[in-house]
């Protein structure tokens, strides 16, 4: 049988216009009445969007024809833009839609130049795969006919459900309907209710409902629970032989206080020749999840683990994440090892890679190394055999960090939101997290790490999956190079902008009213990081090769890459191994990226929804807060605990502001009085919107006092490098 790879091949070199059935059948000797077996090869081929057939039957590669192959992402009012892996996105309008909806895989054809600040656009052509068989949405009708409105505004239109596939459903459920009839231009999708979650606004439904939208599996299929309860809950001895026993040496895990699957361990020594001997070692899922295994197909579906304020969805069964592969304090564990032998300006001289059994000698928090660094007397003698290590990994931290910084490495200083949930679900307090030493040490280890096992298998020139992070593109920067102009920042025009470029601007802006905003602005102008089977490098941590190889547990790249690094270590990787990994790496990269896309969408937006409720709570209460963002539309206002909300420039009724561009400023038109970033103000909670997950500020004058931040109280490991 013809393979999809053989078809292409001769597609993009013999054929140099578009070819039909027969002389594709032609080419490879199929004699007439074989061809179904190749017609349904190049059917596979155009439902995936590699090929498209066109008039009189003929086959040609959708770029030539001017079309691209993406996924939509819709907005609430109709229209969308079309996310091409590796380019820029592609504006779709409402009228050129054609019964897409959001997240569907789908052709477009390109109807419009590229043009100096603006988007192309274009209009589907034809659906490939859909993206929302079930939908979650709030049930409003009777028990004659109603309408499901989706969790998801992506999906602009409500969905008919008709009076015989109501079920059980009463106005104001939480359901999910199954889409048993598409939408076309004018019609809205129908559908069927196939559960109901329950009531709007009971306890626990929230975030369930946000589970059900993203489609998210909590359980685990029986065949996976079968295998993995067949997995020794211990290292038995014959499983060691053949390592390297690692079980003397002294490492510890840092990790959050709620953390259960830890994936990585350090060790630390100082050479005599006075460099740093880091030890990474990371848990070795893959010797206990083989490859299409059940645990492992299930593993691919998901991609990554999930975090949620309540609850972790995790990528493993949990008697592995939190047992077995797990490397808990006090017991053997198999590991994948990596030595790096560090000069004391940040050089790497000498690496190797191993497979090792290992014992952790103490588990740490980071809030534990923190306070050992900053010097706690009391805590270090809890812990005084590990000073000496904890202060060594401080001091190889700090080269590290030098080091990135010196090739331009980009640092956000990003702040994440916790929300800390009582027994019933409800959010009880908001904290901003502070970045410390222990996990920007954490960090630089992982990343170095990643650095060595991405450059050492390239140079092998071995299949394999890198985390890679393209360049912005040019007219993201001219908006990026305007707008900080108007702040009075300078970035250089005409040549190439580099990394170290961006990281000076942010350089600048640390410590000023600015920062955040700076930050936010820079990192929008910069593309997503993703997987992929060709090293393009790294722009974000300027680095040519990067991979993620720190966390098997919870990220699928990372297990898929073990595999190759052991396949590499035993000398097993044979030519048909290399071709099946070939064929593979890719779509394991881009299911991969996708799947990390919806999890961050669902983890931001269960944050989202728990700050939105605990801010309902406190509607009418006056706070202090800083203006993070001025819009010609109104000023977002920030509070102590990182909550923001809107001042909509209709209630600002004192005078008529009109928006400064150059200043970034609104000013009244009477007054003259201006709101900058960076300015204090006093304001009044006066709307909260569950739905639309926006709050509403209003400014007050000195009246009453302030709410200040002491009412708002003090994960897993934040960053998608």
């Amino acid at each position: 049988m013809i393979e999809q790879e053989e078809i292409l091949m001769f597609m993009e070199k013999e054929a140099n216009k578009p070819v039909s059935l027969a002389e594709i059948g032609e080419y490879f000797g199929i004699a007439e009445k074989n061809l179904d077996s190749l017609r349904a090869v190049l059917k596979s081929l155009e439902d995936e969007g590699k090929i498209v057939r066109i008039r009189k039957g003929k086959y040609a590669f959708p770029e030539r024809l001017n079309m691209l192959v993406g996924r939509l992402q819709g907005h609430p009012r109709g229209y969308g833009f079309v996310l091409v892996e590796g380019g820029d996105d592609v504006y779709i309008p409402a009228n050129n839609m054609h019964g897409a909806m959001h997240n569907d895989r789908v052709l477009i054809r390109i109807n419009s130049p590229v043009l100096a600040g603006k988007a192309r656009e274009g209009e589907v052509v034809r659906i490939l795969a859909r993206a929302n068989e079930q939908v979650v949405g709030t049930y409003t009708g009777t028990n004659r006919y109603g309408f499901v409105v989706p969790e998801e505004k992506r999906i602009w239109q409500d969905i008919f459900i008709p009076g015989s596939a109501i079920g059980e459903a009463r106005s104001g459920d939480l359901v999910v309907a199954a889409i048993t009839r598409w939408p076309q231009d004018k019609r809205n999708p129908e559908g069927e209710i196939v559960e109901v979650i329950g009531h709007k606004g009971a306890s626990g439904i929230d975030i369930l409902g946000i589970i059900k939208k993203y489609h998210l599996e909590v359980g685990f299929p029986e065949p996976a629970l079968r295998e993995a309860g067949e997995i020794p809950a211990v290292v038995k001895g014959e499983e060691i032989i053949g390592r390297t026993d690692l079980r003397q040496l002294q490492t510890v895990t840092i990790d959050s206080e709620d953390a259960r699957d830890l994936d990585d361990a350090l060790s630390i020594e100082r050479k005599a020749n006075g460099n740093y001997l880091l030890g990474v070692h990371i848990a070795d899922v893959g010797h206990y999840v083989l490859e299409n295994s059940e645990i492992d197909k299930e593993a691919r579906k998901r991609g990554c683990s999930v975090y949620f304020p309540d609850r972790v969805i995790p990528m493993l069964p949990p008697r592995l994440s939190n047992g077995i592969c797990s490397l808990n304090e006090g017991e053997d564990r198999l590991a994948m090892t990596v030595f790096i032998e560090v000069d004391p300006r940040g050089t790497v001289v000498f690496y190797e890679i191993r497979e090792s059994v290992i014992k952790v000698a103490r588990r740490l928090t980071y809030s534990t190394v923190r306070e050992i660094i900053a010097g706690n007397e009391e805590i270090r003698r809890q812990y005084s055999e590990l000073v000496p290590d904890l202060e060594l990994m401080e001091e190889l931290r700090q080269v590290l960090k030098e080091r990135r910084r010196k090739r331009g490495s980009i640092d956000f200083n990003f702040r994440e939101k916790k929300v800390k949930l009582d027994a019933w679900g409800r959010p009880v307090e908001i904290e901003l997290r502070e970045r410390s030493v222990a996990d920007e040490m954490v960090e630089e280890f992982m990343v170095l790490a990643n650095e060595v096992i991405a450059e050492h298998v390239y140079w092998l020139n071995l299949p394999f999956i890198y985390r890679v992070h393209e360049k912005p593109n040019p007219d993201d920067l001219t908006f990026l190079r305007e707008f900080l102009h108007n702040l009075g920042y300078s970035l250089r025009s005409g040549g190439r902008i580099g990394p170290k470029d961006l990281q000076g601007i942010l350089s600048c802006a640390q410590g000023k009213p600015e920062e955040r905003l700076v930050s936010e602005v820079v990192l929008r102008s910069l593309k997503r990081a993703r997987y992929s089977a060709d090293c393009v490098g790294h722009f974000g941590l300027a680095t040519k090769f990067y991979t993620h190889f720190t966390s098997p547990i919870r990220r699928y790249p990372d297990l898929t890459i073990h595999r190759i690094i052991k396949a590499m270590l035993r000398g097993t990787l044979d030519e048909k191994q290399m071709q099946r990994l070939v064929d593979k790496l890719t779509s394991i990269a881009e299911e991969a990226s996708q799947r990390e896309r919806i999890s961050e969408e669902a983890e931001q937006e269960t944050v989202d929804l728990k700050v939105v409720e605990y801010m309902q709570a406190k509607e009418g209460q006056i706070f202090a807060g800083v203006i993070s963002g001025v819009m010609p539309f109104g000023i977002f206002v920030q509070l102590p605990n990182g909550v923001e909300g809107l001042v909509h420039v209709s209630n600002m009724i004192d005078d008529y502001y009109h928006y400064l561009e150059k200043h970034l400023a609104l000013q009244g038109e009477r007054t003259k009085k201006r709101y900058r970033i960076g300015d204090e103000v006093r304001v009044q909670l006066t709307k909260v919107n569950l739905a639309d997950r926006t709050i509403d500020f209003e400014l007050v004058e000195d009246r009453e006092p302030a709410t200040a931040g002491g009412d708002w109280g003090g994960s897993r490991r934040s960053g998608r490098l």
